[in-house]
């Protein structure tokens, strides 16, 4: 197990990722304006200021980014009441990294990467990447779910 004094807590050895990719759970390595840049784009995030995107960087549970050549190039991060259940949220990677399968290693490092969230119930809500998602173990919410 690899440890960061600046991450939410010990993660196990990040996946090897093709063509010089890298995962890390360093919160300080997470550069909130690309974040922000990236996220005002997408449908469930459009509009949100960049004082939010940085608080929500410092306060999730877990964030994950996803690099290469040291630029951001993808993000997620995780809600949690560090007992019952967590929310995986604000995933994505830039369309022009995207086909190598470094969603799906975004997602698993993001829910798997933490042993102190191993075992609890995992939300998410999604218009899209259904299959992919359902690689990573989620599936359709059962008839007790409700959204408001």
């Amino acid at each position: 197990m690899t440890c960061s004094k600046a991450s939410s807590g010990c993660s196990p050895v990040r996946p090897a990722l093709p063509d010089g990719y890298e995962l890390s759970d360093d919160r300080a390595r997470i550069d909130t304006a690309a974040v922000h840049a990236y996220l005002s784009t997408l449908y469930w995030a459009e509009g949100r200021p960049l004082a939010v995107v940085a608080d929500l960087v410092r306060s999730s549970a877990r964030v994950v980014g996803l690099y290469h050549a040291s630029a951001q190039v993808g993000f997620a991060r995780v809600l949690s009441d560090g007992a019952t259940t967590c929310y995986l949220a604000d995933v994505y990677v830039e369309p022009a990294h995207r086909g190598r399968g470094l969603g799906a290693a975004l997602v698993a490092f993001a829910v798997d990467g933490d042993p102190a969230l191993a075992g609890l119930k995992w939300l998410l809500h999604t218009r899209d990447a259904h299959n992919m998602y359902r690689r990573i173990g989620f599936h359709e919410p059962s008839s007790r779910v409700l959204e408001r």
